[in-house]
């Protein structure tokens, strides 16, 4: 069987989000050797953008060959050495990930919990690392994708800091769509993905560490637990000596340089003014249509939206009849909220007004004839207001 190229989707959902064409065409350059000084050139540049979109000074700011995940793991096998202790906030699937993560480095991991669909409280952190001594570090999700929570950091950072403990954030699903200012927030450690608001493919997990970090990882009592994670060797073939590690993906590094560039053409500010208008509009077209949001507006994604599914309405005859008959994919939930909710992701390249009216209008004309009492008009006028 001969596969063919498959028709454009529309990515409304948690990740992968749509890919600038720019981006597409840059994958496509020639493919050179992976020391080549043309690419090594190729590979400063996208540092030092991946510096600009970090808001960050750092020296050891580099992409991780792997997606999000691996990110997450790079982040955490470096840091963590069995027997330490590491403070991890949970309110949703990637906190949770995190505390498994930790674990498996040997970490004595102290959970702190919210409910899914709330932000993690200042006053348990606080608790948590008042009731133990000698915490290496504290983790915590910025963007939770699960459930569309934006975390405020400022408060938990200056007590994981009080307390002698580095500060390591998830910024999967944040990076490029909402403000990260690693070194206005005194981040140590930062992580996130290629997939979502960089809007450049999965495959690449982008990486920063302070001074303060980089001295706790030198100090290092024992090996890094794993080979191709491990910066002592990463550092070495992104810094100036070009020591060979791995075969990067070199087409994958061409197209995360284009995406920063766009990100650097189109300036911070304005785009995370542009994700901050298409959110607002996205949630008053849901709010006209008669949904409810999981999460309340003061922690309330930009990027990625949690809405609760009607009763009667059927998840999956939703999602499916998107895919099939308008060309849309959103998400459904995760955990607790499968079957409850959608994911709705305005990420990068997809953060457009268009793809709001194309979506509202998709929604109403679906869950009509399911027996749903709502207005597509009047939703639509709502997105319109917003932008007015």
């Amino acid at each position: 069987m001969k596969l063919e190229e498959p028709q454009e989707v529309l990515l409304l959902g948690p990740g992968p989000s749509p890919i600038h064409p720019r981006v597409l065409k840059a994958m496509s350059w020639n493919t050179l050797g992976h020391l080549d000084p043309e690419f090594i050139e190729i590979m400063n540049e996208a540092k030092e953008l991946l510096k600009y979109v970090f808001e960050t000074k750092n020296q050891v700011t580099l992409p991780i060959s792997a997606t999000g995940s691996a990110g997450m793991e790079a982040a955490l096998v470096n840091i963590l050495e069995p027997g330490d202790k590491a403070v991890i906030c949970v309110n949703g699937v990637f906190g949770t990930r995190m505390a498994d993560v930790a674990s498996r480095c040997g970490a004595q991991v102290i959970e702190v919990e919210a409910d899914w669909g709330s932000p993690i409280e200042p006053d348990d952190v606080k608790k948590a690392l008042e009731a133990n001594d000698d915490v290496k570090i504290v983790g915590i999700v910025h963007a939770e994708t699960s459930t569309g929570v934006l975390q405020p950091l400022e408060q938990i950072v200056e007590l994981a800091h009080q307390n002698g403990a580095l500060i390591v954030v998830d910024t999967v699903t944040s990076l490029g769509g909402i403000p990260v200012s690693v070194d206005a927030r005194e981040l140590d450690v930062v992580y996130s993905g290629t997939q979502k608001c960089l809007s450049c493919p999965p495959g690449l997990a982008p990486l920063t560490l302070n001074e303060k970090a980089l001295s706790v990882f030198r100090f290092r009592k024992n090996v890094v637990q794993s080979w191709y994670l491990d910066l002592t060797m990463l550092t070495r073939y992104w810094g100036e000596e070009r020591f060979y590690h791995h075969t990067a993906p070199i087409n994958m590094i061409y197209a995360l340089y284009e995406a920063l560039s766009i990100i650097r053409e189109e300036g911070l500010q304005e785009r995370f003014k542009r994700h901050k208008l298409n959110s607002k509009a996205l949630v008053n077209g849901f709010e006209a249509l008669g949904l409810q949001m999981l999460t309340s507006e003061p922690y309330r994604l930009p990027s990625l939206h949690a809405v609760k599914i009607p009763d009667g309405i059927s998840d999956a005859d939703v999602r499916k009849k998107l895919r099939a008959d308008y060309r849309i994919e959103i998400g459904g939930g995760l955990g607790p909220f499968k079957g409850n909710i959608w994911r709705v992701g305005l990420m990068g390249h997809g953060s457009q007004k268009e793809n709001v009216n194309r979506l509202i209008k998709a929604l109403g004309e679906i869950m009509q004839p399911m027996g749903y009492n709502c207005s597509i008009e009047e939703a639509l006028s709502a997105v319109s207001r917003t932008y007015q």
